[in-house]
């Protein structure tokens, strides 16, 4: 089998690289995805929020799914559903299985990594205990309650404050379960401010930050946790216990991108964002291999992972139609310092381009009333004022062909925080 471009991955990235890879010329298009259905975690998160940005209107998880599934099937764009891909080589030859073809290959001109991020288990955190019952990843307990229809418990804490956390206290609690606490180890929350608001404090629920769980009790089913407070080098203050009575513990701890087909055919990972280090066009070091979405960096909001996807599937049309410029001899090194974690992207060709490249980041902790500022070099090009930059919220600072034209001899940019 041979495409053009195969995108792996059926979710809102794969669906949007593909309608946009479409739209700019490309008829051999395939998508792979795992499930049974296309809209990937969309299709679980039933709560409203999504594409204010993309569709100027409220939308659920499923409905906003919806739309691009219906823009896929417009199109015609082949997928197969069902259907995991086990290798990528470094050729762009794609080995994959399903029940009906058993193992195949593909050979992709262009291929978009768009498989999105998984939660990070109970393992990664070493908390001392059995292996009881009612310990689950906010993600499962999501599908249970909203595609499965079981409610995994009646007493509830949760630990990590990410959004699927904060979004699953509140849907919990609609279902007639108490949520008794969500502790966060770090002094910050992890999740968006309006979904601490609506999900927490709109339900009365606790928020104890710095802190975690230190010991888990129960044999066949959870039956308490014990919760203390963490200092500056986040370990446990002895002293500050409280046991709290429970039969489900979910845990809402962090989100890794899905890179392991991504590494094992070569591409570049960034050590922080567990993504791949890709330029201007969401390239990676491997020519005509792209990447967007959850499995590039963690997204707090679906209408930019759609908006980067478009992007990927037309600059993967591009490579596919030979429409790009040349290189230039030396990219632009973007770089974060004092605060900012890293830069999406990681370079900038000023040749290929587009007018306005958006450059997505996080910051490392909460700040108030600083500056965001951008070097060219050693100078300082912009010098704004943020009232609150939060790891929770992705940040983002748009900078211009014309800018970076003029002025040839650019090695470097830089964004850092400033204090006032």
């Amino acid at each position: 089998m041979k495409y053009d471009i195969v995108i792996v991955g059926g979710g809102p990235a794969g669906l949007a690289a593909a309608v946009s890879a479409r739209d700019n010329g490309v008829e051999s298009i395939l998508i792979l995805e795992r499930d049974k259905e296309l809209g990937g975690i969309l299709n679980q998160c039933i709560h409203n929020g999504f594409g204010l940005h993309t569709f100027k209107e409220e939308l659920t998880g499923p409905e906003y799914a919806a739309r691009y599934i219906k823009e896929v099937q417009n199109r015609n764009i082949e997928y197969k559903l069902n259907t995991m891909v086990i290798d990528i080589n470094q050729n762009k030859v794609i080995t994959a299985m399903n029940q009906e073809e058993g193992l195949f290959q593909i050979e992709a001109k262009a291929i978009v990594l768009a498989m999105g991020c998984r939660e990070r288990s109970r393992g990664a955190l070493n908390i001392p205990g059995y292996r009881p019952a009612g310990i689950f990843s906010a993600g499962t307990a999501q599908r249970l309650v909203n595609m499965e229809g079981y409610l995994p418990g009646r007493e509830v804490v949760i630990l990590g404050s990410g959004d699927i956390g904060l979004i699953m206290a509140r849907r919990m609690t609609f279902e007639g379960a108490k949520v008794k606490v969500v502790a966060e180890l770090m002094p910050y929350s992890g999740g968006l401010k309006r979904n601490i608001v609506q999900c927490l404090d709109d339900y009365g629920i606790p928020l104890k930050l710095a802190h975690t769980v230190v010991s888990i009790k129960g044999k066949e089913r959870l039956e308490s946790i014990t919760l203390a407070q963490v200092d500056e080098k986040l370990k446990p203050i002895p002293g500050t216990e409280e046991e709290y009575t429970c039969d489900t513990l979910l845990l809402s701890v962090g989100l890794i991108p899905e890179n392991e087909l991504s590494e094992n055919m070569g591409v570049e990972i960034s050590r922080v964002t567990s993504g791949p280090i890709v330029n201007e066009s969401l390239e990676t070091n491997i020519e005509g291999v792209f990447a967007c979405g959850n499995v590039l960096h963690v997204h707090d909001l679906v209408d930019f992972v759609s908006g980067e996807a478009s992007s990927a599937g037309k600059n993967a049309a591009m490579y596919i139609q030979n429409k790009y410029n040349e290189k230039s001899e030396n990219a632009i090194l973007l770089q974060g310092e004092n605060g900012v974690r890293y830069t999406v992207p990681a370079t900038i060709d000023p040749k290929r381009m587009d007018d306005t490249q958006v450059v997505r980041f996080r910051v490392g902790q909460v700040y108030t009333d600083s500056f965001l500022s951008v070097y060219f070099d050693d100078e300082r090009v912009s010098h704004k004022k943020k009232r609150v930059m939060a790891p929770g919220e992705m940040e983002e600072v748009k900078l211009t062909k014309a800018q970076l034209m003029d002025k040839p001899d650019l090695k470097k940019i830089t964004i850092k925080i400033e204090e006032a």
